[in-house]
């Protein structure tokens, strides 16, 4: 019993790159940096087959995908909010508690 850590710490890497390559994007959308740095985000995406690849030694495509979707969909909504002020409505951040519960499922060991 417990958590499967490698998994999540692959997870959550892919997630940050999540993170920061679509605060790039949003920087972009928004006019605070130069739309010529879209290249950044273009070649740091292209990392995250070679990422994921080394992932699935430790746990399957399934649990890896969700494992990095939720948690990227979790810290990009942190993200927004901090750092872009976005809002959420109460709903929507019940959704997003929901999602942390997701995370920790997909990361229990059976």
């Amino acid at each position: 019993m417990g958590f499967e850590t490698v998994p999540l710490i692959y997870g959550t890497y892919m997630a940050t790159v999540d993170v920061f390559m679509l605060g790039i994007l949003k920087a972009i959308n928004l006019g605070w940096i130069s739309s010529s740095l879209i290249f950044l985000p273009t070649l740091i995406y292209a990392m995250q087959p070679w990422i994921f690849l080394k992932s699935l030694e430790f746990e399957s495509m399934t649990v890896m995908n969700l494992l990095w979707d939720v948690t990227s969909d979790v810290l990009v909504t942190a993200s927004g909010l901090y750092f872009f002020k976005e809002k959420l409505s109460r709903t929507k951040l019940l959704g997003v508690g929901l999602s942390l519960i997701s995370i920790m499922l997909m990361g229990w060991k059976d």
